[in-house]
């Protein structure tokens, strides 16, 4: 479907491809968010589903890549955030950027790259959830549940639209487009 609309439409047609399933994906999230008063909303969704609907041949685009990535990035952000002990802290939208958040930040973000450079599954956008736990923005067990319920739903329900359109992933035998 996306292929077909850039015939027909150019980047116009494919622009509001993604633009359309982003935001059913997005609103569909964070409805289960306000219904269940968690945050299924947050930072790093967005280039996940732009990922997914704007270059959906890409690895780092994979459902499973997404689904790693995240989960990668999850891990290491809270292990980090607990490995120095700042839980506790105020994080670093209401507390500032103190040395020890920098460091979080910083390592957790490494440790989420190595990883997923090791395993060769590239997800970008899992830089910023594990900044997002690593800075103490969201840590506790059931804000980190939601957040993965969450990596679940969009990659769900953005890889069944794109499958549903004929937009297929790529699953590493093609070239990407």
């Amino acid at each position: 479907m996306l292929n077909k609309l850039k015939d027909k439409a150019g980047s116009i047609g494919a622009g509001l491809y993604a633009a359309v399933l982003s935001l059913v994906v997005l609103a569909a999230s964070g409805a289960v968010g306000l219904a269940l008063h968690q945050p299924w909303l947050f930072p790093s969704l967005g280039p996940t589903v732009m990922l997914f609907f704007e270059s959906p041949r890409q690895k780092a685009s994979r459902p499973l890549n997404a689904l790693i990535g995240h989960g990668v990035g999850l891990l290491a952000g809270a292990a980090v955030l607990y490995g120095l002990g700042l839980q506790d802290d105020p994080s670093v939208a209401s507390g500032g950027l103190t040395p020890a958040f920098l460091l979080a930040g910083a390592v957790s973000v490494a440790l989420t790259t190595l990883v997923l450079t090791a395993i060769k599954t590239p997800h970008p956008p899992a830089g910023a959830t594990t900044l997002i736990v690593s800075l103490g923005i969201l840590t506790r067990p059931e804000e980190l549940a939601s957040m993965a319920g969450a990596i679940v739903l969009i990659t769900a329900l953005g890889w069944g639209l794109n499958l549903a359109l004929g937009t297929r992933p790529n699953d590493g035998k093609q070239p990407p487009q």
